[in-house]
Formats: structure tokens, C-alpha cells, sequence
């Protein structure tokens, strides 16, 4: 099938045929129908396999010239990043028609977005933390609404947004129709789904946790921190093959950190992005990178979800995520397009039950790979990779029960005192007969 079986108006084909997109993937193809049918729906989906287009598509078709001044289509996404890619792809895609959109999210003024919504709106793309602040001025309302998409609604969750989404579904109409679309399914968005869709029909191309069968899936157990960096070092001094490169960490401080380490050994090549930088940082630390004047970009989880960057050779892994659908997000921002990718792991040792998780979650093992016999192993742990105490039982356990005297055996002779009070207080009330007060002199 091509994007003509689907029936698309002259101005979307005449847009696809600009974007050079010839074949639709099997979550569009799945999706079309059920979403011109009106009926609820959760679309899962494996990451890569364009779901952005899967709902943008027949909303398009659907939609009508209108000059209503409320938005009758809402998108909601977990970051601004994943607003800025959407909107990019509704600007391509509505070329061609006479279609009113605009991306809203923190960070930035909310009395020019106030305006934007002022002047009329027919779709409107948002993070949901300010989408609600925005219906708490009273400049936006939602019961307009007629189609709802929430995007990668897990990690909506996981960022806090709960209340937020709860107070803005009840702030919707009715009458409308729902979407959602992941690339992994919690139990707590089936909970939601529940709660607020109506009888929703599931297309799910690939089972839950499904990796890209493209990409190769790597590791390397590596004992700390400074032993991945040399690790890090060599892959990116000696591998050729490593062209564009994503690194993920587990926190913007070690994001930080690794930067400060690397940037000066690779002639400016390195690029940052967490959720500490400005917006026009984080825009630039994409741009940079997808037109190749960064190879490597640094970040936390925050462009894990939904950004599509065009030919990521390898995604690196230098801190394992604890929740193994996060890595499923990582992976997937290589191997797109039905092209070829690698993701390589640095594990360490209290990190292999992360991969063990992850490994049963996907029923697939990582490629171990020996360790290069050039990095250097460094004695050196952290703060935060030192063992504690809860970690292991590090107190020395009797061999038998004979060894111990039981729970009840008797005290010696230093913890047979009595609370006496405390030295100073007895050597008062010796002195003074009484205990000393602090209560007022008389005159």
C-alpha cells in the first residue's frame, strides 16, 4: 500500500509528495480507519514507526475551514521539544490548506501565547502544564474540543502531570473523541484510559516492550563512573563507524559532569541537553545535531520520547534507566525508517538488575561484549556508587545459632544504667538541693 490507497485530499497528497514519504508503515495503516470511524482508540506502536503521522493524518482529512476563534483539535506531548517536532510536522503537512496551529509550553511568555489563542486557533499542540495555566486565565477554553490526542501519556505520569491531565479532561467536552498513542502501556495509563475513554479499540502492531529487530543491542559491564568515560573515550576516538551519536545519563548532573569531561577532547563536536537549559539552548543543541555540526549529543531522558533525529548511528547508554521502558524510548532513536542502528550499554554493577529487567521485559539477552584491553580501569567509584550499608549485608552473620545468645540474654554491667537526667542536672540538684529552673525571680 502507498499513501494514494489511503485516499488523502489533493493538499495532503500534494504535502507527502513534498515530505517524499511513498509508503505508509503498519501503525498509519492500522489507525486510518478507526480514526475516521470516530470511535476511541490507543494505538502501540514500537518507537520509529511513525505514529506522529498515524493521528495527524485522517485529523487533517477530517478537518474543515472554520473561523471559530476555539481550537477544535488538542495534542498533548510530555515535552516542549516533542511540541516544536509536531508542529513542524503540521506545517508540512498543511501546506497546502488554510489550516490556523500553534505549539504552547513553559518557559517561555504566556501573554504572547495568550494572544496566538486570542486570534483563533483550529489545532492547538501543548505540554499539559501549560495548557492548564492557560484555562486558569480564561482566554482558552476547551469545550470546543472535538478530537483529544495524548501522546506518550506514561511519561506524562511519570513527569507529575497527573492532576494537570485530570483537571484539563474534565475541562473537555463530552462529546469528543479520544486517542492515545505510546510506544509502551503502564498500568496506571490503563487506568486512565478507563476512567475517560469510551470503549476504545486497541491497534497494536507490536507486543508491549517490542524492541526494533533492526537495531543491534550491545553492552559492556563497566565497574564506575570514571572507567566509563575512558570507555566512552576510546569507542568515539577509535570506531569510525560512530558517526551521530546519542548519549543518554541518568541526571542532568552527570550530563553536566560528562560534558565537562569530553567537550574539550573533541574539537567542539559535543553537544548538551537537559531540562536546566533554556529553551533556545535545547532547540540549538537539537538543530546542531541534526544538521551534523554536533556528532555527539549528551541528555537525559527528555528527547527520549518521540523525537525523530534522521540517522542516529548508535545510541549509547552511559547510564542505565531504572525503568526498563525507558530504554525501549532510548533505543528507538536509532534504527528509524526501517534503517539500520546500534545501542551500546555501560553497565555497572548495581546496574545489571536494570538490565535483567529489561532483558526479561523485551525476552531478549544484550550482546555482552569483552571489555577493550586498551581502556583503562579506573580504582576510582563516586559518591553515588559507593556501596551503603542497606545494599549488602556487610556485619558479619553467626555461622550457627549457637553462636548468638538469643534475644534474650543478660545485659552487662555498662548498659545496666538508669536515665538519670544527665550529669549536669544531677550535679544541680546535688548543690542546690533542687533541680535548676528557668522560672521568673522575684522581685
Amino acid at each position: 500500500m502507498n499513501f494514494t490507497d489511503l485516499k488523502l485530499n489533493t493538499a495532503l497528497q500534494n504535502a507527502i509528495r513534498d515530505m517524499d514519504y511513498i509508503y505508509p508503515t503498519a501503525i498509519q495503516i492500522a489507525t486510518f480507519p478507526v480514526l475516521l470511524s470516530g470511535r476511541d482508540m490507543v494505538g502501540l506502536a514500537q518507537t520509529g514507526t511513525g505514529k506522529t503521522l498515524a493521528y495527524l493524518l485522517p485529523l487533517l482529512k477530517q478537518l474543515k475551514y472554520s473561523e471559530q476563534q476555539h481550537p477544535r483539535i488538542l495534542i498533548i506531548v510530555p515535552t516542549r521539544e516533542l511540541v516544536v517536532q509536531v508542529v513542524n510536522e503540521i506545517k508540512k503537512l498543511t501546506t497546502y490548506m488554510n489550516i490556523r496551529f500553534a505549539g504552547v509550553y513553559g518557559g517561555t511568555n504566556i501573554n504572547t501565547q495568550k494572544k496566538i489563542i486570542y486570534a483563533g486557533l483550529d489545532i492547538m499542540v501543548a505540554t499539559p502544564g501549560r495548557l492548564y495555566d492557560l484555562t486558569l486565565t480564561g482566554i482558552l477554553r476547551l469545550k470546543s474540543i472535538q478530537k483529544l490526542v495524548v501522546d506518550e501519556v506514561d511519561e506524562m505520569l511519570h513527569l507529575g502531570f497527573r492532576e494537570q491531565l485530570l483537571s484539563i479532561f474534565d475541562l473537555l467536552s463530552d462529546k469528543r473523541q479520544n486517542l492515545l498513542f505510546s510506544a509502551t502501556l503502564s498500568a496506571d495509563v490503563d487506568k486512565l484510559i478507563q476512567e475517560f475513554f469510551s470503549n476504545p479499540q486497541k491497534v497494536e502492531i507490536s507486543a508491549h516492550g517490542t524492541p526494533i529487530e533492526k537495531i543491534i543491542q550491545q553492552a559492556y559491564h563497566v565497574p564506575n563512573y570514571h572507567t566509563k568515560i575512558n570507555l566512552l573515550e576510546h569507542l568515539l576516538f577509535t570506531d569510525k563507524a560512530l558517526q551521530k551519536v546519542l548519549v543518554f545519563t541518568k541526571s542532568k548532573k552527570i550530563a553536566d559532569r560528562l560534558n565537562a569531561h569530553i567537550t574539550d577532547k573533541f574539537s567542539g563536536k559535543i553537544g548538551l541537553i537537559h531540562s536546566n537549559k533554556s529553551q533556545n539552548q535545547r532547540l540549538n543543541a537539537i538543530r546542531r545535531f541534526e544538521e551534523g555540526e554536533h556528532s555527539v549529543l549528551i541528555a537525559t531522558d527528555i528527547i527520549a520520547r518521540g523525537l525523530d533525529f534522521t540517522d542516529v548511528s548508535h545510541v549509547i547508554n552511559f547510564d542505565m534507566p531504572e525503568r526498563s521502558g525507558d530504554y525501549i524510548h532510548r533505543i528507538g532513536r536509532t534504527g528509524r525508517a526501517d534503517k539500520a542502528g546500534t545501542a551500546i550499554s555501560f553497565i555497572n554493577e548495581v546496574e545489571q538488575e536494570y538490565q535483567m529487567a529489561i532483558e526479561e521485559m523485551m525476552h531478549k539477552f544484550l550482546e555482552l561484549l569483552p571489555f577493550p584491553e586498551a581502556v583503562e580501569v579506573s580504582p576510582l567509584f563516586t559518591d553515588d556508587e559507593k556501596p551503603s550499608l542497606s545494599d549488602k549485608n556487610y556485619l558479619k552473620t553467626p555461622s550457627s545459632m549457637k553462636e548468638t545468645k538469643g534475644a534474650f540474654h543478660e545485659k552487662i554491667d555498662k548498659n545496666k544504667k538508669t536515665n538519670q537526667g544527665g550529669s549536669y542536672r544531677r550535679k544541680i540538684k546535688a548543690k542546690y538541693k533542687k533541680p535548676k529552673t528557668r522560672g521568673s525571680k522575684r522581685k
